[in-house]
């Protein structure tokens, strides 16, 4: 493919440390890159060196004439004054963006709901950004540059924005370029995933699963270096092989070879045990939501307006349950009704006598009295041990492993607490949260401001947590994982939200998002227009079937090509002498292996077209 840009020797230095050293790499057409790495590391600087915006101390960053590139940074800079509409399509006359499917497919996915003459300094944190992002869409440009895009988007915001960049160069003439902690989406549209750690950038073939299994086997060979991320990524592709649902893009006989890696890695929780510990301190009852509706006062007529209709919840002990909902749809709300923060204004709410509630906010309220305090003197006023797990892998940790568990150094125990990164200070209040021993936890949006190692870290110290859990986020990936059910605010024919159980969980709340009425709503610039719908697509029946047909071809002969492999390989190692069998049993095995790349790179087209 073409190529559109490119690194040679990037070296970045601080006056404290050096970020990068001897960093070259390359972006061609039809690339969709993922870059993680830890909080820190440099993936926004990578980003901005890229693009143009930050200059390298030394080497250089190589364009392809006239290339146009567009970059949504984590804070835009919307001019207050300006309107929604202009911010997005600028002076251009209706006709002309109106004109553009590009556009119209943008403004129905992201700021359907915005007042087109609307100020953009009336404006919340979260429709700033879409603002921002949808101006940045609607351009006509060939690498686009994404700073942590899903923030402040909901569930179907994120799987549009996924659609959208999947299918926004259908000629493969233009590329993506995002940093984003959230894992569903790395796994939904990135070819290829870019780690950073360490003054470098390692480059891995495909989204989130695959860079998850590349990187075990990396581990592996390291496991005496790396033994605490190797264990911590081997429980990630446990969930990704044995998840709901397993993702890795692979064929067959690669997919066998990762159960094979993991066939060792036991269950993520003992749901057993920790429902039994949970029960036991709890009892049987926790909090039971009977009929319990919630009505607001409009704010103009005073008229009451009703944001929950006659919710039937029972909670039950240990129960772990994900809760979906655009933004607005009243989870902020069931929460409170759980939480005790919030009286039904019909039914009621019965607790249990033992119930003790804690959330997780995201205004990290835990922290305020301890902003001027290093952390060891806040971890010094907590009890000296806590229990973790269940049965024989039971464990008493005091405050400051747990603190090391969740990425903390022993040299940042003296930093104070308002010195702290966001994401520290996330970790910081999750273990202060639990450390006070709820038996029903809250979790609002917890994933925000934190790297995908630190939530593999939280996601592994949940999963030996005895209670109810309940947790409101926009990241799927996290709600998946930690969680064993969902359910889903969808609002009723009176625009009151109903609470329903989603056995399909998201897949099934998307769908049943889709096939709501569409409100008739008004066009930007035109009162009496509706939003554009995008048409559905994908293969015919008869299309359908001969790419499954080919499918299952491709499979078997790729495991016949392995076997295949396997047997060259045993007679070069034992024809070690014999140079000429040497060169004609390699010319082989190079031949085989040429195949084996073409079957595989045809098996992702296919799979691709059946999704």
């Amino acid at each position: 493919m073409a190529h559109l840009l490119g690194a040679q020797a990037l070296h970045l230095e601080y006056p404290t440390r050096v970020v990068f050293d001897e960093v070259s790499l390359g972006v061609d057409a039809g690339d969709r890159i993922g870059i993680v790495g830890r909080n820190g590391d440099g993936k926004s600087s990578l980003l901005a060196m890229l693009t143009g915006r930050l200059e390298p101390d030394s080497g250089q960053v190589t364009m392809r004439g006239g290339l146009r590139i567009g970059v949504l940074e984590q804070h835009d800079a919307l001019d207050d004054d300006d309107t929604v509409g202009h911010a997005i399509v600028g002076d251009a006359p209706e006709h002309v963006w109106a004109g553009e499917p590009r556009v119209r497919d943008v403004l129905a996915g992201l700021v359907t709901d915005l007042p087109w003459d609307g100020r953009i300094g009336t404006l919340s944190g979260g429709q700033r950004r879409r603002v921002a992002l949808a101006a940045l869409l609607a351009q006509d440009l060939d690498v686009i540059a994404l700073d942590e895009p899903t923030n402040h988007l909901d569930v179907e915001g994120i799987a549009w924005l996924a659609r959208h960049v999947k299918t926004r160069w259908t000629a493969g003439t233009g590329a993506l370029l995002v940093v984003t902690h959230d894992r569903w989406f790395l796994d939904e549209v990135c070819t290829d995933t870019w780690e950073v750690h360490d003054r470098t950038v390692e480059p891995f073939e495909g989204g989130y699963a695959a860079y998850i299994l590349q990187r075990v086997e990396r581990d592996r060979q390291a496991a005496a270096i790396e033994a605490r991320r190797q264990n911590l990524a081997r429980r990630e592709l446990a969930w990704l092989r044995r998840g709901a649902p397993a993702r890795t893009s692979k064929p067959k006989f690669r997919i066998d070879a990762a159960n094979a890696l993991i066939a060792d890695v036991p269950p993520l929780r003992d749901e057993v045990a920790l429902r039994a510990l949970a029960t036991a301190r709890l009892g049987k009852d926790v909090v039971d939501l009977l009929e319990a509706s919630v009505a607001y006062p409009d704010p103009d007529t005073g008229t009451p307006h009703e944001v929950l209709h006659r919710v039937e919840w029972r909670i039950a002990p240990g129960e772990r349950t994900g809760i979906l909902g655009v933004n607005g749809a009243g989870k902020s709300t069931l929460l409170g009704l759980v939480a005790g923060t919030v009286a039904p204004t019909g039914g009621r709410v019965k607790r249990g006598k033992t119930v003790q509630v804690a959330t997780l906010s995201q205004r990290m309220d835990e922290l305020t009295e301890h902003l001027d305090k290093p952390v060891r003197i806040v971890l010094d006023k907590l009890r000296t041990t806590y229990t973790f797990g269940t049965g024989s892998k039971a464990a008493e940790l005091t405050p400051g492993q747990l603190l090391e568990r969740m990425g903390f150094s022993s040299a940042q125990l003296s930093t104070p607490v308002k010195d702290l990164s966001g994401g520290q200070k996330r970790r910081l209040q999750l273990l202060l949260v639990l450390l006070s021993q709820p038996n029903v936890l809250i979790l609002d949006e917890p994933t925000n401001d934190l790297d995908t190692d630190m939530l593999a870290a939280m996601e592994e110290l949940l999963d030996s947590w005895p209670g109810t859990l309940l947790v409101v986020s926009h990241d799927r990936y996290f709600v998946e994982r930690v969680t064993d059910q969902q359910y889903g605010i969808l609002a009723g024919a009176d625009g009151a939200g109903r609470l329903r159980h989603l056995p399909g969980g998201v897949d099934e709340y998307l769908k049943l998002r889709a096939a709501l009425p569409v409100l008739e709503r008004a066009k930007p610039g035109d009162s009496s227009g509706s939003a554009p719908v995008r048409e559905p697509d994908g293969l015919s029946g008869a299309d359908r079937r001969a790419a499954q047909k080919e499918l299952s071809a491709i499979d078997r002969r790729l495991q016949k090509l392995q076997g295949e492999i396997g047997r060259l390989d045993d007679r070069l190692a034992a024809a070690h002498d014999d140079y000429t069998a040497l060169l004609a049993l390699q010319r082989d095995r190079d031949a085989l292996t040429d195949e084996t790349a073409r079957l595989e790179e045809r098996w992702l087209e296919l799979s691709e077209q059946l999704e």
